[in-house]
């Protein structure tokens, strides 16, 4: 019997208004709707409901270190470095996918739609 079950994503941002329209426009994400006051945490969700809850806190330091938890998704490295990513380490070595950073530094991994 499992003790937990997973809910939603959290990630950290400085800038949590701006972070949460880029992961709206790289994942097809919405913002959930409801007034809340700009300085809350930003809920984003997946319009078909296959993706979880993505939440944007709102933190006043900025990343510093490598995540210990980072997002994998599915899109191609050009699109997303178009989208403002940064390519941290590009696939190879028997390694299929690549590292990338979004605008405040958060790593995630992308995989070729190709190869999903």
């Amino acid at each position: 019997m499992a003790t937990a079950r997973f809910k939603d994503l959290c990630l950290d941002a400085t800038d949590h208004q701006a972070q949460a329209d880029w992961w709206c426009r790289v994942l097809g994400y919405v913002r959930r709707a409801g007034d809340r006051p700009p300085a809350d945490p930003v809920v984003l969700d997946d319009p078909s409901g296959a993706g979880p809850a993505l939440w944007v806190v709102p933190v006043p330091e900025p990343k510093t270190v490598k995540n210990r938890m980072h997002l994998d998704v599915v899109g191609r490295r050009e699109d997303l470095l178009a989208a403002g990513a940064t390519l941290l380490r590009a696939r190879g070595e028997g390694r299929p996918w690549d590292v990338l950073a979004d605008p405040e530094g958060n790593e995630f991994c992308a995989f070729d739609p190709a190869d999903a």
